[in-house]
């Protein structure tokens, strides 16, 4: 059964950085987009942003961040280790929560984060890594 695992969270102050990880036992080609979520407490779950493929021939290049974390979150991919990156620079105080991967197998259209990174359109989970931004 496949699954995902990710890795890399932490305690970090103010204006610090994390990469966080995510790995699966049958990534990629069994996904079109791969998600990063959040949640903080309190809080409802929200997308951070995906990294998608446009067919079965392409590899993960097109990537989306939500609002609040444009500018300051990337998330990339190590093609031959077959990872999925969340590189976080300038954390806030707001960053924190845990932090979750997990693919979606179907091919949504339109091409947008509203649409690409809806949580509710992901099949496969992570068990979260925490993320902790405190001075």
């Amino acid at each position: 059964q496949a699954h995902f695992v990710e890795s890399g969270g932490g305690l970090v102050q103010p204006g610090g950085s994390l990469r966080l990880s995510c790995a699966a036992s049958d990534f990629p080609y069994n996904y079109y987009t791969i998600g990063w979520f959040r949640r903080a407490p309190g809080k409802e779950q929200e997308g951070v942003g995906c990294i998608s493929r446009g067919d079965e021939s392409t590899y993960f290049t097109d990537s989306y961040v939500a609002d609040s974390v444009k500018g300051r979150f990337t998330i990339s991919t190590d093609r031959t280790k077959n990872l999925v990156y969340l590189q976080m620079n300038n954390l806030k105080h707001e960053d924190t929560g845990v932090y979750y991967c997990a693919g979606n197998a179907h091919h949504e259209f339109p091409a947008s984060f509203q649409t690409l990174c809806a949580w509710n359109r992901y099949d496969t989970w992570g068990q979260g890594t925490q993320v902790t931004v405190s001075s």
